[in-house]
């Protein structure tokens, strides 16, 4: 294996590709990142055996040939070097790299021990916006549970059907959604539900925030291929595999109220620094604070009590309608949401303090979060 690349192209493959390279005492070949010169191509390989990603980095092939080299200890070295032309020689079972006045030989070992990756279908494929998709991602992850008693809430749901997908997450105690337009090669495209880890969304938004190689993806998109239990993302020169969570994800839209008693439109930048007054006044570990809405007054009152901290309650401008009404909400989940919400108004819908507060834009409709109450 021989090939020339600039040291730029080599530090942006390896960020995307080796972050799912991590410390694995079973099984050490997964630790390295998989070199690939072929066909005039070079491919940067990694996988933890959940996640596999490659990405193709500019460059040119002198002598085609693979090589498996530790991928902190390459991606330290390479990040440190000056952004100049890398000559890459395999000689003797060692990687050579020649850099102007520098010389470093790594070792690695066997291509032939590296996992395969699997291969996806692509005779049936799916595509979104770049930033659209990027967005909902945002909008959901943090709502995805960390306990693995349930193991289809650690996941998040895609639902795609007639040119829509519904991207959404629940830990049971809150919920979000976000709609997005797609595209699809087959119009007659039948809908598909699927559940992909949150560790996979994780990177997925790791690599979207690259930024250059999003550059390259043909016209901003980022295509999706689906198998029975893989799920294949491409953007750019980069392919992201990922298995999928197997299971039923919960019909959560029987929980979402398609009524309200009561609404309210508030400021929202306002609306997040009142509460994390409030924060400081909660029950440690119950993280409870009040919503009222007396309907005369025009305003939402909020306020915690705590017996160790004291208590605060504040009086905020809203436009209310409908009927008095109040609510007790977990803080953390509420500011959640509020920070993933664009625009400078929030709408809250209550029905009464034993039922779901449903929290959207004012402007958008395609998304909604939705939080369970506390019940006193």
């Amino acid at each position: 294996m021989k090939f020339s690349t600039l040291q730029e192209n080599l530090k942006q493959g390896l960020f995307i590709a080796s972050h799912v390279a991590g410390k694995n005492t079973n099984l050490p070949i997964l630790n390295n990142v998989l070199i690939e010169a072929k066909d005039g191509n070079i491919k940067l390989i990694t996988t933890n055996l959940e996640v596999g990603i490659i990405t193709t980095i500019r460059g040119k092939v002198e002598k085609d040939g693979s090589f498996a080299v530790d991928a902190k200890i390459f991606t330290d070295y390479v990040g440190l070097l000056a952004n100049e032309k890398i000559d890459i020689d395999l000689k003797e079972n060692k990687l050579n790299i020649e850099i102007e006045k520098n010389k470093t030989k790594i070792t690695g070992q066997s291509p032939e021990e590296f996992p395969l990756i699997p291969v996806v279908s692509r005779d049936l494929y799916y595509s979104a916006k770049i930033e659209d998709f990027k967005k909902a991602l945002l909008q959901v992850i943090f709502s995805v549970s960390t306990s693995e008693s349930r193991i289809e809430l650690s996941g998040v749901l895609f639902n795609f059907f007639n040119n829509k997908l519904i991207v959404a997450a629940t830990d049971s105690y809150r919920l979000a959604e976000k709609e997005i337009n797609i595209k699809t090669n087959k119009n007659d495209a039948e809908e598909k539900r699927v559940i992909i880890p949150a560790k996979t969304i994780q990177e997925v938004i790791r690599i979207l925030g690259g930024g250059k190689d999003n550059e390259k993806a043909e016209g901003g998109e980022i295509k999706f291929y689906l198998s029975d239990n893989q799920i294949l993302f491409v953007v750019g020169a980069t392919e992201l595999v990922s298995r999928l969570i197997e299971g039923q994800y919960p019909d959560y839209k029987q929980i979402i109220p398609t009524t309200s008693k009561t609404n309210a439109l508030i400021n929202k930048t306002k609306l997040i620094r009142m509460i994390k007054i409030a924060s400081l006044f909660s029950r440690a570990n119950v993280n409870d604070v009040n919503l009222d809405f007396p309907i005369r007054k025009g305003q939402v009152i909020i306020s915690s009590t705590s017996g160790q901290t004291g208590e605060n309650i504040t009086e905020m401008e809203a436009l209310v309608n409908g009927e008095d009404n109040g609510i007790v909400i977990n803080y953390r989940y509420l500011l959640d949401g509020l920070n993933n919400i664009e625009g400078d108004n929030v709408k809250l819908e209550i029905i009464d303090s034993n039922t779901p507060c449903v929290i959207r834009p004012e402007e958008e409709k395609n998304y909604l979060y939705i939080i369970m109450p506390i019940k006193q």
